[in-house]
C-alpha cells in the first residue's frame, strides 16, 4: 500500500459518518422567488438558511427518513414545502422539516423536478416493477401517471424546462439496451424518445440530463456518466434532445450545470475544476480560482452558489459569486446555528437535536454563526483538529484528524462519487 493509499484510507476512518463518508456538502436547491431560502445536501442530513446563507440549521437523515451512503434528490416549491426521493417513496415536508410525510409511498423515487406552474414530477427506479414518471398538478398532495410507463427501465433523471413548464426530458438505463432519453412538450400526452446518436458511453452507458436552457426550452444538456473516465462528457442539443454534440469532457465527474441566462453556461467538476461558455454551451474554457465544487446551482437573483471543501483547500462549505470572478465563503460548518427547531414528539428534535446536535456541534467545534462577506478562513479549523463523527446515527470515535487528511479524504469521496451514482442504475 503506497503512502498516499494510507493517508486516504486513514482520513476516511477517521472522520467516517455513521454512513462511511465524511462530512461534505454535495447538493443546492433554492426556492422560487426566494433569495433568502438556501437548502443544502450533505452526507450528514439537510442544511436549511431563511436568510440568504447568514445561518443554516440541520437536521438529520433520521428525520427526513433515509440512511446510508444514499444522497437525496430533493426539489422546494415556491411555498416552501420541500420533496426529497427516497429509496421508500417521495418524502416531503410543509413545515420546514419538522415533519415529514410519504407523497408517494413504497417506491424508490430516484429524482424529483419542479416546473414553473408548479407541478411536481417524479420517476421511479424499482427493479422489480414497471417504472413511471409521475406528475402532480395540486403541488404534491396526489400524484398521477405523467404519460409515461417504463416496462423494464430505471429512471435516473427527470429536468422541467424552466420556461416552458410543458417540456420535460427524463432519462432511464435498461439492461441489455443501455441510455434512452425522452422528451414531452404537452406535459406528458406525448413522449419521442431520443436516438442518443454518437453519444460515447462509460463502461455502464447511462446519461442524466444535466440542465435545461432557461430561455429555449429546445436546449438541453446531458452528461454521459464515465464516458470520459474517470470523468464525464457533456452533450448539447439544440433540437429538444433529437440530436447532441458533445461540447465538454471533464477528468472528473461533473457534478453540476447551470445554464444561467442561455448564453453563460457554467459546469462543475470538483477536483477536475469548473468550465464556462459565453455561446450557450456550444464550447467551454476552465475557470480560474473556483473552490472545489461538488455542487452548483443558480439562486434566483442570479448568483451562482456551490459546494466548496469545508477545510483545505477551499474552506468553505458553501461559496458564492456575484460575477463568476470571486467566490465568497456563506458558510463553514463551525458556523451552524443548531438543529432546525422543532416540537417534542418530532424526530428533528427527539433524535436530531437531543441525541445527535451535541456530538455534531463538538466534532466541527460549533462557534454559530459569523456572516462575513469576505473568503477569510475562521480560527475554528485551520490548524485546531477535529474530533471524528460519530456511529450509530451521528458520531462516534476519539481519535483527531488533521486538516490534511480531511483534504484527502474529500478528495477520495469525490473520486467514489462516481461507483455511487453508477451502482444506482
Amino acid at each position: 500500500m503506497s503512502r498516499r493509499t494510507l493517508l486516504l484510507v486513514l482520513a476516511s476512518s477517521a472522520l467516517a459518518h455513521a454512513n462511511g463518508r465524511p462530512p461534505y456538502t454535495n447538493g443546492i436547491y433554492f426556492q422560487p422567488g426566494d433569495d433568502q431560502t438556501i437548502v443544502v445536501r450533505s452526507t450528514f442530513g439537510l442544511l436549511i438558511s431563511h436568510d440568504g446563507g447568514c445561518s443554516f440549521r440541520w437536521t438529520c437523515e433520521d428525520s427526513i427518513g433515509y440512511g446510508g451512503t444514499f444522497d437525496p434528490d430533493y426539489a422546494v416549491a415556491s411555498d416552501g414545502t420541500i420533496f426529497a426521493t427516497t429509496y421508500s417513496g417521495l418524502h416531503v415536508t410543509h413545515d420546514g422539516g419538522c415533519n415529514w410525510t410519504t407523497a408517494i409511498p413504497s417506491r424508490y423515487i430516484s429524482a424529483v423536478a419542479l416546473g414553473s406552474n408548479g407541478d411536481v414530477w417524479a420517476v421511479t427506479s424499482d427493479s422489480a416493477t414497471p417504472n413511471n414518471v409521475l406528475r402532480s398538478i395540486d403541488g404534491g398532495a396526489t400524484f398521477g401517471s405523467g404519460g409515461f410507463a417504463a416496462t423494464s427501465l430505471l429512471m435516473n433523471s427527470i429536468a422541467i424546462a424552466p420556461s416552458d413548464s410543458m417540456t420535460a426530458y427524463t432519462t432511464g438505463y435498461q439492461i441489455g439496451s443501455g441510455a434512452h432519453l425522452y422528451a414531452t412538450t404537452n406535459a406528458g400526452s406525448a413522449w419521442t424518445e431520443s436516438p442518443l446518436a454518437g453519444v460515447t458511453y462509460g463502461t455502464t452507458p447511462v446519461v442524466a440530463i444535466a440542465a435545461v436552457d432557461p430561455v429555449n426550452p429546445m436546449i438541453v444538456f446531458a452528461s454521459s456518466i464515465g464516458a470520459s473516465a474517470p470523468g464525464d462528457a457533456l452533450y448539447r442539443s439544440a433540437d429538444g434532445g433529437t440530436t447532441f454534440a458533445q461540447v465538454l469532457t471533464t477528468t472528473q465527474p461533473i457534478t453540476g450545470v447551470v445554464d444561467v441566462d442561455g448564453t453563460s453556461v457554467v459546469v462543475a467538476s470538483g477536483t477536475g475544476g469548473t468550465f464556462r461558455s459565453n455561446d450557450g454551451g456550444m464550447t467551454f474554457q476552465p475557470m480560474a480560482g473556483t473552490p472545489q465544487l461538488l455542487c452548483l446551482g443558480k439562486r434566483p437573483d442570479g448568483s451562482l452558489v456551490g459546494c466548496g471543501t469545508n477545510w483545505d483547500p477551499d474552506f468553505m462549505a458553501v461559496a458564492a459569486t456575484g460575477d463568476m470572478t470571486t467566490w465568497n465563503k456563506m458558510f463553514r460548518f463551525a458556523e451552524l446555528d443548531g438543529v432546525v427547531a422543532c416540537p417534542a414528539g418530532t424526530i428533528d428534535h427527539d433524535v436530531c437535536d437531543q441525541q445527535q446536535w451535541p456530538t455534531i456541534a463538538a466534532q466541527f467545534g460549533v462557534i454559530g454563526p459569523s456572516c462575513p462577506s469576505a473568503t477569510d478562513v475562521p480560527a475554528d479549523a485551520a490548524t485546531a483538529p477535529v474530533k471524528p463523527p460519530m456511529s450509530g446515527g451521528s458520531c462516534n470515535g476519539t481519535g483527531e484528524a488533521p486538516v490534511g487528511l480531511l483534504a484527502l479524504a474529500a478528495i477520495a469521496l469525490a473520486l467514489g462519487y462516481r461507483k455511487r451514482r453508477q451502482s444506482s442504475v
